[in-house]
């Protein structure tokens, strides 16, 4: 394990629920000759700089997560997709450290191959942001306010996007009236939903 970072050398000696478990899938990406870098406070294993996987935990379950997931063949059905929003990530999950072992194999298949895929240059086809439902009381809303729907159409593909799925998320119109009153001014300040 020549590839070991310094920088990320706290995520694993840290107190964690899933301390055995981030070591195991620590050993299997640095088997498969990824390089390991820290991104968004987490172990991510790159190739050439790329995003390969990233080792991430959770209350209920630690994870591989696969950057571009989707495109992965999954002959194993153990790709998981977070949300129905998220478009190219996929998660294998563990609630243990023998899945790990047990899965070894696969596990390192999938980084293989999800090498591969980067090396091809392959990409996800993503959703464009005029794929997306308005919800009609957003809709309403930037029909009569033509300075909200400018700001809204100022923003980037990925902030319209996290604002449009946030809005559409509740099932009572009165919650989602809510929710896009509360965010009328970071749309009006070219802000992200959590910016």
């Amino acid at each position: 394990m020549n590839n070991q970072n310094p920088k990320v050398a706290f995520f694993f000696e840290k107190p964690s629920k899933w301390q055995k478990e981030y070591q195991q899938m620590r050993a299997i990406a640095l088997d498969c000759g990824l390089d390991e870098d820290l991104k968004w406070g987490q172990p991510c294993y790159t190739l050439n700089g790329k995003n390969i996987v990233l080792i991430h935990g959770f209350k209920e379950y630690c994870a591989y997560l696969f950057f571009k997931g989707a495109l992965l063949k999954d002959d194993e059905h153990i790709l998981v997709q977070q949300t129905e929003q998220v478009q190219s990530p996929r998660q294998v999950r563990f609630t243990n450290v023998k899945e790990i072992m047990n899965l070894q194999k696969t596990l390192k298949a999938y980084i293989y191959e999800a090498i591969e895929v980067e090396k091809a240059g392959l990409k996800v086809k993503l959703k464009k942001t005029s794929e997306y439902p308005v919800p009609e009381e957003f809709q309403k809303k930037i029909d009569k306010n033509k300075g909200l729907k400018t700001a809204f159409h100022a923003l980037t593909p990925g902030r319209q996007r996290g604002y449009l799925f946030y809005f559409s998320q509740p099932k009572q119109s009165k919650t989602r009236e809510s929710r896009i009153q509360k965010s009328i001014p970071g749309i009006m300040s070219g802000k992200g939903l959590n910016d």
